[in-house]
């Protein structure tokens, strides 16, 4: 799995912090660092980390070959 934090869109909410913790961290009270290649048994803490982003600032790519393998959150 991969995933892709448009920092742009990103306002600092952290609420994928509370989430998936070993994945998400923010640095300083704004600054969000993540891991870019999560491994899978961390799958679900994703998902839910990218449905409760509130700018849905976060891409997730499966990576298991499939064309539509993208799960996009708009």
């Amino acid at each position: 799995m991969r995933i892709v934090v448009d920092l742009n869109r990103c306002q600092g909410y952290a609420q994928c912090v509370y989430l998936a913790h070993e994945v998400f961290r923010l640095n300083g009270q704004e600054a969000l660092t993540y891991e870019p290649n999560p491994d899978d048994e961390r799958r679900l803490q994703v998902e839910r980390a990218a449905a409760a982003c509130p700018v849905q600032a976060i891409v997730i790519d499966r990576l298991d070959g499939a064309e539509g393998s993208t799960t996009s959150w708009p």
